[in-house]
């Protein structure tokens, strides 16, 4: 059972479940509120499923300063309700967080037990859901990603496409670094690890990192767009949440536990860009 199943990862998690013909039960935002304890509860009697994947979440990062309460529920409330639901019913639970649950003051990258410390309410939140999780079931995965894109849905790559095409020159922050992650190899480690059966918390992105300016370059070279990439710092560039500077993760043991890691980042943004150009979206 995928729920936020019309979410960016939900379209990849559906899809790949069904390439290897799982049963998939795809429940949508108006199909399942995971805020509505009943709710969950009779979606779970009612589909019995071996494995909810949560991809639900309220992922407006700047939003969330001022939604507090909303970004609380759905990404604190939901995962407690999810894991009490699959405590009940012996499912197991594979719950999808972030990056952003760390301060991105370490140098380098964060391994899965390093100690949280996030630094806006979209973070907390988060981190919020990862310990009702724990907390509540044995039989979890808390899996934290970084830097989504997809052929599909709102996301830097498609934000970079419209202004490459709108400006001459767009200016990209350069003292962030992450691990940009497609939605669609992301599936696929997310369904290894849930046939591995090994519980616990890993971390999963594309291999490789660099700043929100070297991807905004890849991606306008990739797609052959003449528009002109300048850095910037983050202080030039305000947003009303702080973000980490660093959010590099590190995958260990991701490869110990399902034989491999997805592929350099660069290798899926052309991967991406492919299919956008297939489906006329480039």
């Amino acid at each position: 059972m995928v729920t936020g199943a019309q979410g960016m990862l939900g379209r990849a998690m559906a899809a790949e479940a069904g390439a290897r013909e799982w049963a998939v039960v795809r429940l949508g935002r108006t199909d399942l509120d995971i805020t509505d304890l009943t709710a969950v509860r009779s979606a779970l009697r009612e589909h019995r499923p071996d494995a909810v994947v949560n991809c639900a979440a309220y992922t407006d990062v700047d939003g969330a300063e001022t939604a507090r309460e909303r970004a609380f529920a759905v990404n604190g409330l939901g995962p407690r309700n999810l894991a009490l639901a699959c405590r009940e019913t012996g499912v197991d639970l594979l719950h999808i967080s972030t990056d952003y649950i760390f301060d991105g003051r370490k140098d380098g990258p964060y391994g899965v037990y390093d100690d949280p410390c996030p630094v806006n309410v979209y973070g907390a939140s988060k981190l919020w859901g990862e310990r009702a999780v724990t907390s509540l079931t044995a039989r979890f995965y808390i899996v934290r990603v970084s830097w989504l894109f997809a052929p599909w849905g709102k996301n830097f790559v498609a934000t970079m496409l419209r202004l490459g095409r709108e400006r001459e020159s767009l200016r990209v922050v350069d003292d962030q670094y992450g691990c940009p992650t497609y939605a669609p190899d992301l599936a696929r480690a997310i369904a290894d690890l849930v046939e591995s059966r090994c519980y616990g918390v890993y971390h999963v992105t594309n291999q490789g990192a660099t700043t929100w300016y070297g991807f905004a370059r890849a991606i306008m070279k990739q797609a052959g767009l003449p528009a002109r990439v300048e850095p910037c710092t983050s202080a030039e560039f305000p947003r009303p949440a702080r973000r980490p500077a660093n959010s590099v993760l590190d995958p260990f043991p991701l490869r110990e536990t399902v034989g491999y890691l997805p592929p350099p980042w660069e290798d899926a943004l052309e991967r991406c860009l492919r299919e956008m150009k297939k489906g006329d979206i480039l």
